[in-house]
């Protein structure tokens, strides 16, 4: 059998990318509105870089899932040296504001061949999609969201976020959860582990957690290697 029967996906970095201005504008609303201290622009910055990468270390390590409100929370308790009283911050309205950030400078195509390659995977293989993501800063509603005005989501047979289910990669149970939906989409076929194979740009979260879960996996973006190599990568 040349193609696989199911293809998995990570999003970010595999798929997608942010928007830079959606960043740079998210920086300045907390430096204008949640920075009493009277911090830099640069030290904002610093504090979103901070807590991206200390959450994303986090949940890798116990695979569970530190939520979106609670990472912004960090961040505004950082930028005021952990003084400020967080009861204080509307949190619903904080997320919603940075979800209508998110929409006003979406996320791009990770590369403009990203496309060619789901349409070609899709047409020729005959098998399932589906996406397996670490969230962040972002919560699974809002790319879900996203993804349909990028017209991603037609691809995809489901979706799996960290946030919704409180499992992170390469937790090998976030895995067999999306094992258990590929077998309940694919009921008239038998879909076997060898069948299976995950793409990501992460070598812990994504290339460690498939192989302890007994698929195939291709790394790209990260280590050169582009998402065109699917197209030739055959089981």
């Amino acid at each position: 059998m040349p193609y696989y029967q199911h293809y998995s996906f990570d999003l970010w970095l595999t798929l997608i990318r942010s928007n830079p201005d959606y960043k740079i504008e998210r920086t300045k609303i907390y430096h204008r509105d949640y920075n009493p201290s009277g911090k830099s622009i640069d030290e904002v910055a610093k504090a979103f870089r901070t807590v991206d990468l200390m959450c994303n270390a986090v949940n890798e390590c116990t695979g569970k899932n530190i939520d979106a409100e609670e990472m912004f929370l960090m961040v505004i308790s950082l930028i005021n040296d952990n003084r400020l009283n967080l009861n204080d911050i509307d949190t619903p309205k904080l997320y919603a504001d940075m979800e209508a950030l998110v929409f006003k400078h979406l996320p791009t195509v990770y590369e403009p061949v990203t496309i060619d390659v789901l349409d070609n995977l899709k047409q020729k293989s005959g098998a399932s999609f589906s996406l397996l993501s670490n969230t962040g800063f972002i919560k699974g509603a809002t790319l879900k969201k996203v993804l349909a005005g990028l017209k991603l989501d037609k691809y995809f047979d489901f979706q799996l976020y960290s946030d919704e289910v409180g499992m992170s990669k390469p937790n090998l149970e976030f895995f067999n959860l999306m094992l258990q939906n590929i077998k309940q989409i694919n009921k008239e076929k038998n879909i076997t582990l060898a069948g299976i194979i995950h793409i990501g740009d992460n070598p812990k979260a994504d290339i460690e957690g498939a192989t302890a879960a007994g698929i195939k996996s291709l790394l790209v973006n990260s280590n050169n290697t582009s998402i065109s190599s699917l197209l030739t990568y055959y089981r």
